[in-house]
């Protein structure tokens, strides 16, 4: 979780997140922050998201839930 939080923090451009802000009320948050996440879950755990998948997780929670759900 750490690793996660760490490096979700750092593609939105932001000091800290808590795990229910809500991906979209991040200036930062935008395609080019999708395909980012996109990258770095191939990379550190090996799996494949679609971009409507991350659009549809709605808050940080949410996402790693569904990293999780395809761990």
């Amino acid at each position: 979780m750490e690793k996660y939080l760490s490096t979700i923090t750092e593609f939105l451009e932001v000091d800290s997140v808590d795990l229910n802000d809500s991906l979209t009320s991040f200036e930062s948050w935008d395609s080019m922050t999708i395909l980012m996440v996109i990258d770095f879950c191939a990379g550190e755990y090996g799996i494949s998201l679609s971009a409507d998948e991350i659009e549809n997780s709605e808050t940080i929670l949410g996402l790693k839930e569904l990293i999780d759900s395809k761990l």
